[in-house]
């Protein structure tokens, strides 16, 4: 072995800790009293995870807050000023803002990334190019796969169809939408799902955004998802109008969500910042119950979005932050929950992405936090920091534990 994480205690597990031994860049074995001729990192009884997993988040206009406006910070507003900045996008310019959200994830433990991507005649394919370097300097640390989506519509942007195909040609490895922005919702959904069919790819959507609850896409995505059997390959995200439907129609909704075998990403923090602003007073959270959802046997998972852009003008890049934010938004206290806000960040992100070689188990690939706490509960609950990240078995990330200086203690 070439590495064991000594006294690590494992989600779902309230029993005593155990010890985990790495090889060739894999998980070789858990169980208690291992010994071998390897480095040794002691968690010193503290939690140890699969890394996290980071579902929906916008590499390419992260970091623009200096070229932005925020006065309304709704989304139009939102969409309006990132199309004017990415006029000015390049390939560089794209790489060295993405290289500083990446590394902002990965001092928070995230070791898989789904970036989502736009790319249409303005920005061309500028954006991708500087994403796709990313992905190559980074692959020591995280594995990201790109997600292109046509942000300001498809069907009523010529030119934009063509640069989506020769994304997914040149390395895309999901395919977006967000229909809402188009003058044919539906034709932009179908034409989505073509792409996929012919690149037999993901699909990811931004869907559902905004509050009239009236009308929602989500039917149209779950019918072609039955039709073409993509169940279990389809994602939506944000779905905010969910947030304003009663208890009866959201749980139709969810047994629709689940037969088609259709996930959803909840992003509390672009969520809760743009939704409510048609409101003075009495504003309303807008974000989507995940967990009811998940009760209802929805896959759901939590992730960050927008970081320091008009969609989003924070971020630290801490999915644990988004368990936690998702948690006090909604309302969470029973403590399976607030678990759950934890797997949503980890194995639930992992099973919507279709991450086949993740978690803790033996033979899976060895990518693992350590985290400065006892349980997922705990972890979210006290937002614990992450001490230790491995990717493939290679330490990414060491932080140390803060100590307190007591006076009269330090030189007794």
């Amino acid at each position: 072995m070439d590495l064991i994480l000594k006294d690590a205690r494992l989600p779902g597990d309230a029993g005593a800790s155990v010890d985990i031994g790495i090889a060739d860049g894999r998980i070789a074995a858990i169980e208690a009293g291992l010994l071998a001729d390897a480095e040794i990192v002691d968690a010193g009884g503290r939690l140890v995870s699969p890394g996290f997993v980071e579902t929906h988040i916008h590499l390419d206009k992260s970091c623009i807050l200096d070229r932005c406006s925020s006065r309304r910070g709704d989304l139009e507003e939102a969409i309006g000023e990132v199309a004017k900045a990415k006029k000015d996008f390049t390939a560089e310019d794209v790489y060295e803002r993405g290289r500083r959200t990446i590394e902002k994830c990965l001092k928070q433990g995230t070791t898989h990334m789904r970036t989502h991507l736009e790319v249409d005649p303005v920005v061309g394919l500028r954006s991708f190019e500087g994403v796709m370097q990313l992905v190559k300097d980074y692959a020591w640390a995280i594995d990201i796969e790109i997600c292109v989506f046509p942000q300001e519509g498809l069907l009523n942007y010529p030119g934009t169809d063509e640069l989506m195909v020769e994304a997914m040609q040149k390395g895309g490895k999901v395919v977006g939408a967000a229909p809402y922005t188009d003058c044919d919702p539906h034709g932009q959904i179908d034409r989505v799902f073509e792409i996929s069919r012919e690149f037999d790819a993901d699909i990811d959507m931004h869907l559902d955004f905004g509050t009239d609850a009236s009308g929602l896409d989500l039917d149209y995505v779950c019918e072609l998802t039955e039709r073409f059997g993509r169940g279990g390959r389809v994602a939506i995200g944000h779905v905010t109008k969910l947030a304003y439907v009663d208890p009866e129609r959201l749980a139709e909704i969810a047994g629709r969500l689940r037969d088609a075998g259709v996930a959803l990403t909840v992003l509390p923090s672009t969520d809760l910042f743009l939704m409510g602003r048609d409101r003075d007073h009495a504003q309303t959270r807008g974000v989507t119950h995940a967990h009811t959802l998940l009760h209802h046997g929805v896959n759901c998972s939590l992730s960050t979005n927008n970081v320091l852009n008009p969609f989003t003008p924070f971020g630290d890049c801490s999915l644990l932050r988004m368990a936690n934010l998702n948690a006090n938004i909604c309302h969470i206290g029973a403590a399976d929950d607030i678990a759950e806000c934890f797997n949503m960040i980890t194995t639930r992100s992992a099973r919507l992405a279709n991450l086949h070689d993740y978690g803790l188990e033996v033979g899976k690939s060895a990518d693992l936090v350590v985290i400065d706490g006892a349980t997922p509960h705990a972890a979210v609950a006290e937002l614990a920091p992450v001490l230790h990240a491995f990717k493939r078995g290679r330490r990414t990330l060491t932080r140390q534990p803060a100590e307190l200086h007591f006076p009269n203690r330090d030189h007794a």
